[in-house]
């Protein structure tokens, strides 16, 4: 019996949900915050596909705090219309290439899914990495331990070894990234473009004799610390090649302005941007260079905050020594109140052929609070962020760690964050926050290839905003947040080049929508 658009009704845990024969709906539970999705060993929801977008029709999502997620609803063009706020979208006029989105490989996103069933496992990886789920192309990798792990470790331990003759991969690898890492690859159909970070050298190459803390590299810039540091490098990329493993690029280090706070409680290694500029140019650049493995990675620079720009890369890449191994600029969020995104176009304008890419977000950071379940506040910063920053030419997007426990964790400095998902071990349970669905807004629709177009938001709410895509199938994608508590706000959109197609819809408080038209 074939079902056309069937409303099928379900019994999960004693809930009745309605199933539509394309996708499996949110299992809502209202927690302390808002709603979130369960999902379990027998259930989980899944995206309900595009399908195919004629002329004259367009394809709505909307994600809101009232408990839509990604629900999928159709409109028909109008000749003319009358709504005050109106949306023209310019694909004459573009802008950056988008790269793709992604999270990170750490080592409490695997631990956290170790914890589930092998099926519940697969699911996870299958709903971030597959086309038919958010078709994520983007994983982060940490050279060792983070504060996402459970204890402070990096590949060789032993003292005075500048040879790296004891350089090993740990169990942490083998137990917690590699194995995700390929299931991801395989998910991805082969798209994953991976890239590397470290987060502190071994303790013996530090200042400090600790990874854990302040410190820099001891003893001179171009002297066997440094020069063993660039190898370590090499090593990891080979012993990841040896398990069937190829990389993309690498950033030289995480966050390197905090190892300079003699109060930072977790991993971490001191470089300034001249210090960055000198190890790229002498040491790391030529020692990737010289190795078949390693020759055609990608260098990232800063992989810091926004308030690094433009300096940071000025330094670098105006030393054409250093900028000849430099392909992209990275960048974190969690300052980004201090200075506005326009110092991102600020850094495009000046330096144009290196991409900016945003390698690490994270909601409940400050103070670290952990997960807040169902709070569409967190969702609400990152579709924030997410226009914000590609509105001034970052073209990748890149989450912290894929899933954490009910504490936000494991760390081993109880710096507890939130996550797109979240693992409730004991009850063999876990709940996509709506952050999931929100990622999924523009992951799902803004793929790899497409290109930003001009958008035109007329007499339009403070609370309102949102982007504009050209997609390489010809379709066009627009993005809009209503950040309003209150206020519903009807919208009428249409392409400068078809100004008598016009679709209307109406764009509830609190909540993100995702248009597709042809």
């Amino acid at each position: 019996m074939r079902l056309r658009g069937a409303i099928i009704s379900v019994l999960v845990f004693g809930a009745t949900i309605l199933v539509n024969a394309k996708s499996k709906p949110c299992q809502q539970v209202q927690k302390e915050h808002g709603i979130v999705c369960r999902c379990t060993a027998s259930y989980c929801d899944t995206l309900e596909p595009l399908g195919t977008v004629t002329g004259g029709k367009a394809v709505i999502y909307t994600t809101s705090r009232s408990g839509k997620r990604m629900e999928r609803s159709e409109l028909k063009s109008k000749s003319s219309s009358t709504t005050k706020t109106k949306i023209h979208v310019n694909t004459t006029q573009t802008y950056q290439k988008i790269m793709g989105f992604g999270a990170a490989f750490t080592d409490a996103a695997g631990m956290n899914l170790k914890t589930l069933p092998q099926e519940m496992q697969d699911l996870i990886i299958e709903q971030y990495f597959s086309e038919d789920g958010l078709g994520y192309v983007f994983g982060r990798v940490p050279m060792a331990s983070t504060d996402f792990s459970t204890h402070e470790y990096s590949y060789d331990d032993v003292q005075f070894d500048f040879s790296l003759d004891n350089f090993n991969l740990t169990t942490e690898d083998f137990e917690y990234k590699i194995p995700f890492i390929k299931k991801a690859m395989a998910a991805s159909g082969n798209k994953l473009q991976l890239f590397g970070t470290p987060w502190s050298s071994p303790g013996w190459m530090k200042t400090s004799g600790r990874m854990v803390g302040a410190g820099r590299l001891l003893g001179d810039e171009n002297g066997k610390y440094y020069q063993t540091w660039a190898q370590y490098f090499v090593k990891f990329f080979e012993a990841y090649h040896a398990q069937g493993i190829e990389f993309w690029s690498l950033t030289p280090q995480n966050e390197p302005t905090t190892g300079i706070d003699p109060l930072w409680k977790w991993q971490t290694l001191y470089f300034d941007a001249s210090m960055e500029r000198n190890f790229i140019k002498k040491l790391l650049g030529p020692a990737l260079a010289a190795n078949p493995v390693t020759q055609h990675l990608k260098i990232m620079i800063n992989d810091d905050q926004r308030i690094n720009l433009p300096h940071w890369p000025n330094l670098i890449l105006s030393d054409p020594m250093a900028a000849q191994y430099v392909q992209g600029i990275a960048l974190h969020w969690y300052e980004d109140f201090i200075d506005p995104a326009t110092v991102v176009t600020e850094t495009h304008d000046k330096w144009p052929d290196y991409f900016l890419i945003a390698t690490e977000a994270c909601a409940g950071y400050f103070p670290a609070d952990g997960p807040k379940l169902g709070a569409w506040s967190r969702a609400e910063q990152y579709a924030n962020d997410l226009i914000k920053d590609l509105g001034n030419w970052v073209a990748a997007w890149v989450d912290w760690n894929y899933a954490l426990d009910l504490q936000g964790g494991p760390n081993l400095a109880k710096n507890f964050v939130d996550s797109t998902i979240i693992v409730n071990a004991t009850a063999q349970e876990y709940y996509k926050q709506p952050i999931w669905h929100v990622m999924a807004q523009f992951s799902k629709f803004i793929r790899p290839g497409s290109v930003r177009a001009g958008i035109q938001i007329i007499e339009k709410s403070v609370d309102v905003e949102g982007l504009a895509f050209l997609n390489a199938d010809g379709t066009k994608t627009v993005v809009l947040l209503n950040k309003n508590e209150v206020l519903d706000f009807e919208i009428a959109l249409n392409d400068v080049t078809s100004s008598d197609v016009i679709y209307e819809f109406k764009i509830q408080a609190n909540s993100m929508v995702t248009v597709v038209y042809k």
